[in-house]
């Protein structure tokens, strides 16, 4: 809530500046803010939806609202630095063809030099509450905090270089916005990357795993596991196994190696977890034909 307004000031300071002091690249800075404002948007939303309880539609909660709002912050992300590198590219061509490009006034730079030190804040204020909370549409929110500072950067530069050089170096306020839209198209992919993942159901992280499996190859009275799944749900990892224990073992007994299986991975992993064990009784039979695992197999070999 706090960058929302924070950005709905900055960005109508740095339009009006970048108008003002006729700035294309101040003019598409402020885009980038804008889009700041949208995502905060989207972002305030997503937050909402994903904190609320399971329901009988959504078993396992409302997590992946919050990876949907990350995925939209990156493609808000890419449809900026597009345009950003388009009026860039435009204006360069124009230049080399004769066509002059007006020198920016003072009330961009001043606007660029505010905007750095404001959107710099804003991206520590912010990853300090998405480490708190461990939230991924916060830490991506924050990322995009940073790029705004990252393109208000490459803006002084080229405005500064505009106005205090002059003359035929105004072709530094276009270079800016294309360098600029770089950045902003790397912090867009590295944002996407990790919501794509989890929508596509990837496994959690393999060195979690090869933990999960030490706690069950060496848990008491579990003989063995096979078919471990694991996956990511928000913040959330979702773990799935069979395990194979005494089949002359009453149900009561297997039930509370499931159960306190289950409390010694979260001990060790997190409580965020979902963890569902399912008990199979072991013969070696059984064993061989559904792969089981034991202490000294490779686990490595297995995760594969």
């Amino acid at each position: 809530l706090i960058g929302f307004i924070v950005n709905a000031i900055l960005t109508t300071f740095k339009i009006i500046a970048g108008i003002i002091g006729r700035s294309g690249a101040m003019v598409a800075d402020g885009v980038h803010s804008l889009s700041d404002f949208m995502t905060d948007i989207v972002v305030l939303i997503g937050i909402r939806y994903t904190s609320q309880p399971e329901d009988e539609d959504h078993n396992y909660g409302h997590y992946k609202y919050e990876t949907i709002a990350t995925a939209i912050i990156s493609l808000f992300l890419f449809v900026v630095g597009f345009e950003i590198i388009k009026g860039g590219i435009e204006n360069i061509i124009a230049y080399s063809k004769g066509i002059a490009i007006a020198s920016p006034g003072i009330i961009a730079f001043i606007a660029a030099a505010a905007s750095i030190i404001v959107k710099e804040w804003m991206y520590q204020y912010t990853m300090i509450y998405s480490r708190k909370f461990k939230s991924a549409v916060v830490k991506a929110n924050a990322w995009h905090h940073r790029s705004d500072a990252f393109s208000s950067i490459g803006t002084l530069l080229g405005i500064g270089g505009a106005i205090f050089l002059g003359g035929k170096w105004a072709i530094l306020d276009p270079i800016a916005a294309v360098i600029v839209s770089l950045f902003i198209f790397k912090v867009a992919f590295e944002i996407l990357k990790p919501a794509i993942a989890e929508l596509t159901e990837k496994a959690i992280p393999k060195e979690e795993t090869k933990k999960i499996i030490s706690i069950i190859n060496n848990y008491e009275g579990c003989l063995g596991y096979h078919h471990l799944r694991t996956r990511t749900l928000g913040k959330r990892s979702v773990v799935e196994a069979h395990i194979f224990v005494d089949k002359q073992m009453s149900v009561d007994d297997s039930h509370t190696i499931a159960t306190n299986l289950e409390k010694r991975i979260k001990a060790e992993l997190g409580e965020n977890m979902v963890i569902t064990i399912h008990i199979e009784p072991y013969d070696e039979k059984r064993a061989k034909k559904n792969g089981i695992i034991s202490e000294d197999d490779n686990t490595e070999k297995d995760i594969k």
